[in-house]
């Protein structure tokens, strides 16, 4: 796989046209799993392709029972400089409820063996609105995450994914569903207990102390272009959005032959991935979708530069909310969204979307 996908990066090497690379996110899995020498191989050949800009961000994403006290040392000795750790939860029963394979005692230990592993850039994944998630057990969640100074946390609603195991429990009556009054109410508390402790809310589910916002997650909320590798990965360089085949199987079969898809018609049975091309439309909904979420918001000028019909619209039907006081205005036409909008972002932002995509297909 290691050696696909270096063969996929060479392959694709100017797909960003020769950009600096800010960041570099090991995700998608257990990368974690990666042995020394196969992170030597997939560095040595990101560094032959592409220019790392100065104090680039390189995120590993891990398990808490995969950071053994060997695999942060190890990890100590790479190019690796941060850690998105899956905690999910400091209770027994939160983790026994979403299936985790690591227990509350890990969950805490692989932290206080990051730190002493010499990890200062740290972001942990906490999720509230269980059913198993009292509101006394969330707020102690978050009172041990700020214990640890962590100069950042990813916090998310649950969310029962169809076709899993958790989504059968609960189809059968065997597990509770989620109660979406209470993950209100623990958002909520999230909110207030975060900007007490001194932390910037700069996305719907992102908390950072101040100048440690996570660089690779906001490229994507600020539209920035990025290349993806491996079985499933995205990519988006501003026109187009393309996302490879899943199957490892057929991944690295592909990969192994690349006269297989090199001249293949994109989305066709023998290319590597499918591809879409955004129209003015895609991108005017794909901005409000994601520049909402953030502390940034939505500029009206950037709105008006995708096409001149997008600002008009937008600021129609932004009426309401504003109203309301679900959305914010700044002076310069920026469009935030209030703590009461933070609860309802989704359903904000599809009220705005460009329906009629065939309008503006052509643009």
């Amino acid at each position: 796989m290691v050696a696909a996908m270096v063969r996929e990066l060479q392959w694709r090497a100017d797909y960003l046209g020769g950009r600096q690379l800010d960041s570099i996110y090991l995700g998608g899995g257990t990368p974690s799993l990666l042995s020394p020498a196969e992170m030597v191989q997939l560095f040595t050949a990101i560094d032959q392709l592409f220019v790392l800009s100065p104090g680039a961000e390189i995120t590993l994403e891990a398990n808490p029972d995969d950071l053994t006290s060997e695999k942060l040392a190890a990890l100590s000795d790479s190019p690796v400089n941060r850690l998105s750790i899956g905690i999910q939860s400091f209770s027994e029963a939160d983790l026994q409820y979403m299936n985790r394979a690591h227990n509350a005692l890990q969950a805490r230990q692989c932290i206080e063996n990051a730190l002493l592993a010499g990890f200062e850039d740290i972001t942990i994944d906490l999720i509230y609105g269980s059913p198993t998630t009292s509101d006394a057990q969330w707020a102690a969640n978050l009172d041990l995450a700020l214990a640890y100074k962590l100069p950042h946390l990813s916090c998310y609603a649950l969310t029962i994914e169809p076709r899993t195991a958790l989504e059968y429990r609960v189809r059968q009556g065997k597990a509770p569903a989620v109660d979406e009054e209470q993950a209100g109410r623990q958002f909520q508390y999230l909110m207030q207990t975060a900007a007490a402790a001194g932390y910037e809310h700069y996305e719907i589910s992102n908390f950072a102390l101040p100048g440690r916002h996570a660089r690779h997650n906001s490229s994507y909320w600020l539209g920035a272009h990025y290349l993806g590798i491996g079985p499933s990965a995205h990519s988006y360089n501003g026109y187009s959005r393309q996302w490879n085949v899943a199957n490892n199987a057929r991944y690295l079969q592909l990969l192994e032959a690349p006269e297989l898809f090199h001249n293949a018609p994109d989305s066709s049975e023998g290319s590597l991935f499918e591809k879409e091309m955004l129209s003015a439309a895609d991108r005017y909904n794909e901005y409000v979708l994601t520049r909402l979420r953030t502390q940034w918001g939505c500029r009206l000028s950037d709105i008006a530069a995708l096409h001149p019909s997008f600002a008009g619209h937008f600021l129609q039907l932004l009426r309401p909310w504003l109203a309301n006081g679900s959305v914010l205005m700044a002076t310069d036409e920026t469009f935030t969204l209030s703590q009461a909008g933070k609860l309802i972002a989704d359903a904000i932002a599809a009220d705005l979307f460009w329906a009629d995509t065939g309008r503006q297909e052509q643009e």
